[in-house]
C-alpha cells in the first residue's frame, strides 16, 4: 500500500510542476476532465532508467555462439558480476546463444546486439527449480519463465537482437496438436494441461497457500517468456521475440514499466503480446504486435486471487504500436478480478482479417472486477473479423457456471477510431440487471460493417457524430 500511496503523490506533484491540474471527476459520468493531460502526468512519473557504462560481455565468461554450447552459466556469471558491480551492460554479440532461463538481477541491462539470438532450450528440466509466477492470473510455484526478475529493480532487456523461446515444444500441453521444433508432428497429446489448470483453479478456490500449489516437473503449466515479479523500473526496448511458450511480456505487480520498440512475431496458443497483471504505470509504444492471442491484454488476477491480493492494474499506456494477428488489439480481461482503471489507446494501427476485435473487454460472474476509465482515440482500423469494439461479460466457457461476482464495465470513451471493415461496429453483452454504462463514441466511423450493432443489458451507448456505412447514426 506504501508504494501505491508514493506513487498518487508522485503524480500529483508531476501535475502541479506542469501547471496541470488533473480531476478525477469530470461530470457525474464519472470522465476526467482532461484525459491525456492526466496520461501526460503519468508518463513524468515513468522515468528513464539509466545504467552504468560498465560492459560485461558474455564471452569473456565462457560463452560461446555456435548455437550449440550451453552458455547458461556463462550468462549467469556476467550477470552476477554484473551487479555485485553496481550494474551496468551484459552484453551479447552477434551469433546464436543457447541458453536456459535467464535471471535477471537488479540494475543490469541485458544487451542483445543486433545479429545475436539468445535461443531458449527445449530441455524442460533446465527450467527448474520451481518460481513464484503465475498461470493464467493464478499464483504458483511452477517452472521458470524463459526470463524472470524477482523483487529487482532497473532491469533492463535492450538491443537489435532476437530471443527465440522455441515455444512449440511446449504448446502442445494447451492439448491441440502443433508443429514441434523439428517440424515434426507433436505425438504425446496426453500431456495437456487441462487436469492441471482444473487442479489449481481449485486450490484458487479453496484458497489454498502458495507453498502447496506446486507444478513443475510431472505437470503442464506452460511457462511465460519474460516476467518481471514484484519489480520496479522495467525496460524492454528494440528486441525481436519469437515462439515464446504462453504469455510473452507478462510484468506482474510491477511499477515503472516500459516496452517501446519491441517486435512480436509469435503464434502459438496463448501467445499473448504484452500482459501487463497487477501494474501501475506501464507504458507499451511503438511495438509491433503478430500473436496467437490477444496483442496486449491488460490484467489482474483471476477469481480469487486476484480478489485476495487486491492489486489492480492502473495507469496503462499504449500508444503508436502496430497490432496484426491476434484475439484482439487492446484487451481488458478475462483475468481482471483486481480491477483496471485508467487505460489510454491513441495512434495505433490494426489490421489483419486475422484480428478478430480491435477494443476488447471480458469478464464473467466468476472472475467478476470492475473495468473503468477507458481511453481511445486517433485508431485506424482497416479491418477486423468481428467488432470494433466488444464488451462480453459472459465471457469463455465458464460463463455456462454463474458466479456472485458481478464484473462492472463503466466510463469507457473513443474518439476519431475509423475502421475500414468488420461484422459489427460495436457488440456488447452485459449481466441482466447490472447493464455496462457509459460508454461515449465520438467522432467514429465504421465502413464495411455487416450489421451495425449489437447490445444486450449494455443501457444508452452515447454517440456524438458516429457514421455506420457512411450513415449517422444515433440510439
Amino acid at each position: 500500500m506504501k508504494h501505491f500511496i508514493y506513487l498518487f503523490f508522485l503524480v500529483f506533484f508531476a501535475c502541479q510542476n506542469s501547471n496541470t491540474k488533473v480531476n478525477n471527476l469530470a461530470d457525474d459520468n464519472g470522465l476526467l476532465e482532461n484525459p491525456w493531460e492526466y496520461m501526460d502526468s503519468i508518463l513524468n512519473v515513468i522515468q528513464p532508467i539509466i545504467f552504468p557504462d560498465t560492459v560485461f560481455n558474455i564471452s569473456y565468461f565462457g560463452a560461446v555462439g555456435d548455437g550449440k554450447t550451453d552458455c547458461s552459466e556463462a550468462i549467469k556469471n556476467a550477470i552476477v558480476a554484473c551487479h555485485d558491480a553496481g550494474g551496468g551492460k551484459v552484453e551479447i554479440d552477434s551469433g546464436s546463444w543457447l541458453t536456459g532461463p535467464i535471471k535477471l538481477k537488479s540494475n543490469v541491462n541485458l544487451h542483445i546486439n543486433e545479429g545475436a539470438t539468445v535461443l531458449f532450450t527445449t530441455d524442460k528440466s533446465k527450467y527448474l527449480p520451481n518460481v513464484h509466477t503465475r498461470f493464467e492470473g493464478m499464483e504458483c510455484m511452477n517452472y521458470s519463465p524463459l526470463i524472470y526478475a524477482y523483487k529487482q529493480s532497473n532491469i533492463a532487456i535492450t538491443g537489435k537482437g532476437k530471443i527465440d523461446g522455441q515455444g512449440e515444444v511446449w504448446w502442445h500441453w494447451k492439448g491441440q496438436r502443433f508443429k514441434s521444433v523439428d517440424q515434426e508432428s507433436t505425438t504425446n497429446l496426453d500431456e495437456s494441461q487441462n487436469d492441471d489448470v482444473a487442479l489449481l483453479t481449485q486450490m484458487v478456490e479453496d484458497n489454498m497457500p502458495l507453498e502447496q500449489r506446486v507444478f513443475g516437473e510431472g505437470h503442464y503449466l506452460r511457462s511465460s517468456f519474460i516476467q518481471p515479479y514484484l519489480c520496479t523500473n522495467v525496460l524492454i526496448e528494440g528486441i525481436t521475440i519469437v515462439r515464446a511458450p504462453m504469455w510473452i511480456i507478462h510484468p506482474v505487480l510491477s511499477e515503472n514499466v516500459t516496452v517501446r520498440k519491441v517486435k512480436i512475431e509469435s503464434l502459438g496458443p496463448n501467445n499473448d503480446g504484452c500482459d501487463p497483471e497487477c501494474c501501475t504505470n506501464v507504458l507499451i509504444d511503438s511495438c509491433y504486435f503478430n500473436t496467437g492471442d490477444d496483442c496486449i491484454a491488460i490484467k489482474s488476477g483471476r477469481n480469487n486471487d486476484g480478489r485476495r491480493v487486491g492489486v489492480p492494474s492502473k495507469n496503462i499506456i499504449v500508444q503508436n504500436c502496430m497490432m496484426v494477428e491476434g484475439h484482439g488489439g487492446v484487451v481488458m480481461g478475462s483475468e481482471i478480478s483486481g480491477n483496471v482503471s485508467h487505460v489510454f489507446v491513441k495512434n495505433c494501427i490494426m489490421d489483419s482479417p486475422n484480428l478478430e476485435r480491435a477494443i476488447r473487454i471480458k469478464s464473467n460472474t466468476l472472475r467478476g472486477g470492475t473495468v473503468e476509465h477507458i481511453y481511445v482515440r486517433d485508431i485506424e482500423v482497416k479491418q477486423v473479423k468481428e467488432a470494433v469494439l466488444k464488451i462480453n461479460m459472459h465471457y469463455g466457457i465458464y460463463a455456462q457456471s454463474t458466479g456472485n461476482n458481478i464484473p462492472i464495465v463503466r466510463n469507457v470513451y473513443m474518439e476519431n477510431v475509423n475502421s475500414q471493415k468488420s461484422k459489427y461496429g460495436y457488440w456488447i453483452k452485459g449481466i441482466e440487471n447490472h447493464p455496462v454504462s457509459g460508454i461515449y463514441l465520438k467522432n467514429c466511423s465504421f465502413n464495411n460493417v455487416d450489421e451495425k450493432y449489437f447490445s444486450e443489458n449494455a443501457g444508452e451507448v452515447s454517440m456524438n457524430r458516429v457514421k455506420i456505412n457512411e450513415e449517422y447514426i444515433s440510439n
